[in-house]
């Protein structure tokens, strides 16, 4: 039997980031309905069930599970004072390939309210280290919609590098969108320690 690993809780100036436990899932649908207008054009389509508490509890327990699998990382943002506060957006690390490519796409959100204050950029910094430091990834893809400035703008910010662009590349919304292919690469991660 393998040893469970220890779920992350990262702490910034103002944030905390974690997988929460399953019982979580009441915040994480107030989040998903109070944001629903403000994400729609930026997300694929709604999973049937989205906006009820059981795909939530469903969703946290599998993010939990997809954790100690070694497969992906879904992490929970809220204030750090107020950890049992409503959230506040996600970070998802996922699609984890290992061997020789030890990379994983990043997608995130956030709450309407919190724009423009700089919290995920501080998210995304505390969760890419724990990423390339903790779990010894080398690459990180994240692509988003050229008309998501923002989006832009805080991957740039991080170190993302353009790498080009995917015609048609993800049903948002219901249409096929054009995105930004961008990556981050892990410089302290030596061929050694794969």
């Amino acid at each position: 039997m393998t040893e469970e690993k220890k779920i992350p809780r990262l702490e910034t100036e103002r944030l905390l980031l974690t997988i929460p436990e399953p019982d979580a899932a009441p915040r994480m649908l107030a989040f998903a309905l109070e944001n629903r207008e403000h994400l729609t054009k930026w997300q694929p389509q709604e999973p049937a069930g989205y906006d009820t508490e059981n795909f939530w509890r469903n969703y946290l327990e599998a993010s939990r599970n997809d954790f100690q699998r070694g497969s992906a990382m879904r992490l929970v943002m809220f204030e750090r004072e107020r950890p049992d506060g409503a959230v506040i957006g996600e970070c998802n690390f996922s699609n984890f390939v290992r061997g020789a490519f030890q990379a994983c796409f990043l997608g995130y959100k956030i709450d309407y309210r919190a724009e423009g204050r700089g919290l995920m950029h501080e998210a995304l910094q505390a969760a890419i280290e724990y990423a390339f430091d903790e779990l010894r990834l080398h690459r990180i893809m994240a692509n988003y919609i050229p008309i998501n400035e923002r989006s832009g703008r805080v991957l740039r910010r991080l170190g993302f590098t353009v790498e080009g662009y995917a015609r048609d590349y993800l049903l948002i919304n219901g249409e096929w969108r054009d995105h930004v292919l961008t990556s981050l690469t892990n410089t302290k991660l030596r061929p050694e320690d794969v």
